[in-house]
C-alpha cells in the first residue's frame, strides 16, 4: 500500500454540485472552460458518489497530449470519433476521494493514476466478457471506451472510473510523472512490441512520446537508435536522451542510405512510428530492412495513400498496431523502468500551468515550443 507524505495529504475529499472542466462544447475548433459542470455520477446515477466497483478521484495534475490537440483543432479524426459535449483529457494523477461499494485494495487519500481504457460489459469480478478482454488484449476490447475521447475525461476537478482501472502511484513517482504515465505507457508498449533488445531501431517523430521511446529503447538494450523528425531542437534532445544518430527530414531522404550503411546495407531492424505523418510512414518503411518489424503508434489526422505492396507485402514486414497500453503488463513495465532510474520524464515536461491556461498549453504545442505540458488541476 502506498504511504502518503504530509505534502500529499488531501485538502478536501468532498465534491460540491459542480466543478471546473474543459468541455468539447461545440462542433468546431476549440474547447470551453466551464466552472459549472455537474460533478460526475456513478453507475447508479448519484452525483459525486461512485457506484459499485467504482472510485471517485480528485484530479491533481493532467497531461496534455496530441490527442487533445486533435480534439482542440477538430480535425477529421476527432470529428469522426469524439462526441460533442464531453469533458476532455485522459492523462492524470490524483487522489482517491471516495470508494464505491465492494472496492478493496484502495484507500481514501491514496495517490493514483488510472488506465484510461474502460471496458464495456464486465462480469461480477470486473473482467471484460468479449474475446480480447479474455485473451490478454483488453486494451483493444470490442466495446472499449477511452476517457476524454468517448466518455468524460480528466480535465476536471473530479473523475469516476472503475476501481480495476486505478493504478496506485509508487512513493518515488511524483504527481507530475504520474500525470503522464498514460503516454509513457504508450512509448513503453510501442517499443516493447518492436522487440528492440540488441537490435537497431528507427524512431520517426520525436515529440513527447517519441522522446520517451528513445529513453525506453536505450533502457531496453537497443544496439543502435536512429531518430528522425523535422525539429532540430528535438533531434538534439533525442541524442541527449540516448539516440545515436538523428536526421532532419527537411534535409531530404539521404539519411536512409546512412542508416543502411550503419546496418550492413540492410536497414533498421525495427521501426517505431510516432508521428502519424504520411511522409514519415513512407520514409520510415523505406529505411526498414526486409523482414523488419514496424510498431505503429502515430495517428494520421486523415487517410493517406500508402504503398502496401512495396513496404509491407513484398518486404515481409511484420506490422504491429499500437493502441494504448496492455492491461496491465505495460503499467508494470513502465513503473519498473521509472524506478530503475534510467528514465527521467522531467526531460520532456516543458510546461506546467493551471487548468485555466489550457489554451496556452495547446498553442505552445502547436508552435512547437512545448514538448509535454502538464496542467495543475488542483493543489
Amino acid at each position: 500500500m502506498t504511504t502518503m507524505t504530509t505534502a500529499d495529504t488531501p485538502r478536501t475529499t468532498t465534491p460540491g454540485a459542480t466543478m471546473r472542466a474543459l468541455v468539447k462544447a461545440h462542433d468546431a475548433p476549440g474547447l470551453d472552460f466551464v466552472a459549472d459542470r455537474p460533478v460526475p455520477a456513478g453507475s447508479h446515477g448519484v452525483a459525486g458518489e461512485p457506484g459499485p466497483g467504482e472510485v471517485l478521484i480528485r484530479v491533481k495534475m493532467a497531461g496534455v497530449c496530441g490527442t487533445d490537440r486533435h480534439i482542440y483543432e477538430w480535425d477529421d479524426w476527432a470529428q469522426n470519433r469524439v462526441p460533442v459535449g464531453i469533458v476532455t483529457g485522459h492523462e492524470f494523477a490524483g487522489e482517491v476521494a471516495r470508494l464505491g461499494p465492494g472496492v478493496a485494495g484502495l484507500e481514501v487519500g491514496q495517490r493514483v493514476s488510472a488506465e484510461g481504457h474502460i471496458l464495456g460489459p464486465r462480469d461480477a469480478a470486473g473482467v471484460g466478457t468479449d474475446y480480447n478482454a479474455r485473451t490478454g488484449n483488453a486494451h483493444i476490447a470490442r466495446d472499449m471506451q477511452v476517457i476524454g475521447v468517448d466518455r468524460d475525461g480528466c480535465f476536471a476537478d473530479w473523475l469516476i472510473v472503475p476501481a480495476v482501472n486505478v493504478w496506485p502511484l509508487h512513493d518515488d513517482i511524483p504527481d507530475r510523472w504520474g500525470a503522464i504515465l498514460d503516454p509513457f505507457g504508450n512509448a513503453v508498449h510501442t517499443v516493447m512490441e518492436a522487440g528492440v533488445s540488441a537490435r537497431t531501431v528507427l524512431i520517426t517523430g520525436v515529440g513527447a512520446i517519441g522522446l520517451m521511446a528513445v529513453m525506453v529503447a536505450r533502457a531496453a538494450g537497443a544496439s543502435r537508435i536512429f531518430a528522425m523528425d523535422v525539429d532540430p531542437a528535438r533531434l538534439e534532445l533525442a541524442c541527449e536522451l540516448g539516440a545515436d544518430d538523428a536526421f532532419n527530414a527537411k534535409d531530404g531522404d539521404g539519411w536512409i542510405d546512412k542508416i543502411r550503411r550503419a546496418t550492413r546495407g540492410e536497414g533498421a531492424d525495427a521501426l517505431v512510428e510516432m508521428s502519424g505523418a504520411p511522409g514519415a510512414y513512407d520514409t520510415g518503411f523505406r529505411a526498414l530492412r526486409n523482414g523488419g518489424t514496424a510498431s505503429l503508434l502515430g495517428t494520421p489526422s486523415k487517410p493517406f495513400v500508402f504503398d502496401w505492396a512495396k513496404h509491407v507485402i513484398f518486404k515481409g514486414t511484420r506490422l504491429v498496431g499500437i493502441h494504448g497500453r496492455r492491461m496491465y503488463e505495460t503499467w508494470y513495465q513502465a513503473e519498473n523502468l521509472l524506478l530503475s532510474g534510467r528514465i527521467d520524464l522531467d526531460r520532456v515536461i516543458t510546461h506546467t500551468m493551471p487548468l485555466e491556461r489550457y489554451e496556452d498549453a495547446l498553442r505552445a504545442m502547436q508552435s512547437g515550443e512545448a514538448i509535454k505540458p502538464v496542467l495543475r488541476v488542483s493543489e
